[in-house]
């Protein structure tokens, strides 16, 4: 709450760091998560099963977006194709 309410006072100023700034502290959460994980043993452990079932779903996930993607991009272009032969 406190990160909206600041945002909120600062909205109308130009704050051309603050780009950089998030990505520092995006990279510095991503380092702190892997020192995390990697200091769990019950992670490394598990980590081939582990492994193959994030590939899993990150394989299912590109499928069906790739595949929800497509089916909406025939929808759209099929309303457009028609009111292009109406006029």
């Amino acid at each position: 709450m406190a990160g909206i309410g600041i945002g909120w006072c600062l909205r109308r100023r130009q704050l051309p760091f603050l780009g950089r700034l998030i990505n520092v502290f995006i990279w510095l959460l991503l380092f702190l998560l892997g020192v995390e994980v990697g200091g769990d043993r019950r992670i490394v452990e598990g980590m081939a099963s582990l492994g193959g079932e994030a590939l899993a779903v990150a394989a299912g996930g590109v499928a069906g977006s790739c595949l929800l993607a497509w089916l909406l991009w025939r929808w759209a272009g099929r309303g457009k194709g028609a009111r292009k032969n109406e006029r």
